[in-house]
């Protein structure tokens, strides 16, 4: 929003969403050190995955692509979140069908 189509309201809205992740994240019961420990970079099994793409047809094509991979891992942090933080799953909620609302907004306008 901000460098390709120059448009500060959205530009906005995507950092606060962004800012609001993290404050959620960091009130996050599994601290984030324990997290990166327990990641496996080397001996990933998704690691050799095909791309299918190889390269995106345009802007409005990368900025949807992000905008479901956004929306997947707020899934994801919801869905997680529910065996250790029931208070953060229902965050991760609000702020996914906030991003929602924002894709809807922003697809009508590009």
């Amino acid at each position: 929003m901000r460098f390709v189509y120059d448009d500060a309201k959205f530009a906005k809205a995507f950092k606060k969403l962004r800012h609001d992740c993290s404050k959620v994240l960091v009130t996050f019961p599994v601290a984030y050190r324990d997290l990166v420990v327990t990641r496996n970079a080397k001996d990933d099994v998704g690691k050799m995955t095909t791309i299918r793409e190889k390269k995106r047809p345009n802007w409005k094509d990368l900025l949807t692509s992000n905008m479901k991979r956004a929306e997947e891992s707020l899934r994801v942090l919801e869905e997680a979140s529910k065996m250790v933080a029931l208070s953060q799953s229902r965050k991760f909620q609000s702020l996914r069908f906030k991003l929602y609302e924002l894709e809807k907004q922003v697809l009508e306008q590009f």
